[in-house]
């Protein structure tokens, strides 16, 4: 039996866990992890720098005995089952005042399950969503932890010592109550989605529409780094047109196939937007954009029906950068106003209390949307936590002015050369929608209550009111 000695546990020792662990060992804690796989505690032990106390086992009740009490236990497993399956392995062995963190994917609404049932066994249940891959893991992730106010501050030291830092701040902060964690994270990955596919038909307007070399884009995309569009995104984006096949030396991204695949949180993000109900058109269009790409056959055959033909934007090179430059900064803009008046929302009607300052600072570095945009958004929640858009900020609204004419620019361009710009064009309609005092809903209103009775309200007076609309 090994002496109760270690600060923190580990269930999972693929690339995540063990990175993480090894990053808690840099901080001087003392760290456990448990896999079934010999090979990999082996391999944990091997990473860890001299000095540091790294054990990995491969029995989960030798580890539940080394750890400290309360003891702290995270788990990185896939989600679903597994999660449940680890859970029921791990009460014969944990007590009242232990605290479990799921660090995977998890639906925020298994966590709310998980959090009720180890609640009533007197087990902290904390939900928490991990993004950076395994360079964040290795050498400072953004973490969103939400559940037990007491257990979040247990493992506050551990993890927040992990953590990314945004000019020395940590990336890592209270979500808020139960789900709250994965529910961040689940947005977090919408607005990844639409972000992606904004970039990708970015690529699209300026590739095939204005005839950009991937060397040049891979230029045009640094210097677009370097200022109002500074992304991990646009970072990434740069760094993948200078690559090329070792076999055939021809720019890698050009033999990769046009079918995107996907593990389902940004289709989450979209369902649960309308179960709420709140409107995220443009996750919703990424989402949409990713199922399409799968229909690779049927896109072949419809092409050959249509004779499909994309036409040359006229205008010149330079001003299609610049004029996609701003729209794609509009549409960033967008995107991060849909999915944070989403948390907004869920906040109130789930009862999750969550701090918005918070979410900011927790994608600020580490995670896969961190942005320049931030800061802006950081100024806005600290002048008004509680605003339900960030379309409703003057500030906001300054940016956006200023961007809006290229972007219809450029959707009228890419339009007009049959580019397909289905994120583009979902931000501008939600914008336009958004910022409209009258929207032609009282037609829908009408129509409903003409084959259904459903009533309407008048402009005129108060009430409720139905009509016999046949004669």
């Amino acid at each position: 039996m090994m002496d109760s000695q270690y600060d923190f546990g580990m269930i999972g020792l693929g690339v995540m866990g063990s990175n993480l662990l090894l990053n808690m060992a840099d901080h001087g804690f003392a760290t456990i992890g448990f896999d079934l796989d010999d090979d990999k505690c082996v391999l944990l032990e091997a990473n860890a720098r001299p000095g540091t106390i790294v054990k990995g086992v491969n029995s989960l009740s030798t580890m539940v005995q080394a750890l400290k009490i309360p003891r702290k236990i995270l788990l990185l497993v896939p989600a679903g089952k597994p999660v449940d399956d680890v859970i029921e392995s791990l009460l014969p062995l944990i007590e009242e005042g232990d605290i479990v963190i799921d660090g995977g994917n998890s639906f925020y609404l298994d966590t709310m399950r998980r959090v009720s049932y180890l609640d009533s066994r007197g087990i902290h249940f904390m939900g928490m969503g991990i993004s950076g891959g395994e360079q964040g893991a290795r050498l400072g992730a953004s973490m969103m932890p939400g559940g037990n106010q007491q257990a979040f501050e247990a493992v506050k030291p551990m993890l927040e010592a992990v953590a990314a830092k945004s000019d020395g701040v940590p990336c890592f902060a209270y979500m808020g109550y139960g789900a709250a964690g994965h529910f961040v994270k689940m947005v977090h990955n919408g607005i990844e989605y639409a972000m992606m596919q904004i970039i990708c038909e970015a690529y699209d307007i300026l590739k095939r529409g204005g005839g950009y070399t991937n060397d040049e884009l891979q230029l045009l995309f640094s210097k677009w780094n370097e200022g109002q569009l500074q992304s991990f995104l646009i970072e990434i984006t740069a760094s993948v047109f200078k690559n090329k096949d070792a076999e055939t030396n021809e720019y890698l991204v050009d033999l990769i196939l046009d079918k995107a695949g996907s593990k389902g949180t940004g289709k989450w993000t979209s369902q649960e937007a309308l179960n709420l109900p709140v409107a995220i058109p443009s996750i919703d269009a990424a989402v949409a954009a990713r199922i399409i790409s799968g229909y690779k056959k049927e896109r072949q055959k419809a092409a050959e029906i249509y004779q499909t033909q994309v036409a040359k934007i006229i205008i010149s090179k330079e001003s299609l950068a610049e004029a996609v430059e701003e729209a794609l900064t509009f549409s960033f803009i967008i995107a991060y106003a849909q999915g944070l008046s989403m948390i907004a929302k869920a906040s109130i009607e789930l009862n999750m209390n969550i701090h918005l300052p918070a979410v900011i600072q927790v994608w600020k570095a580490g995670c896969i949307i961190r942005s320049g945009l931030l800061v802006h958004f950081a100024k806005v929640y600290e002048a008004n936590n509680t605003l339900a858009n960030l379309l409703l900020s003057t500030d906001i609204a300054a940016l956006l002015k200023q961007y809006e004419n290229n972007t219809r620019l450029v959707l009228t361009a890419a339009i007009g050369a049959k580019i397909p710009v289905a994120g583009f064009m979902s931000t501008l309609a939600y914008f336009d929608s958004y910022c409209s005092e009258r929207l032609p809903t009282n037609l829908l209103q009408a129509q409903r209550d003409y084959f259904g009775a459903h009533t309407y309200q008048r402009i005129d007076k108060d009430g409720i009111f139905h009509s016999e609309w046949q004669e």
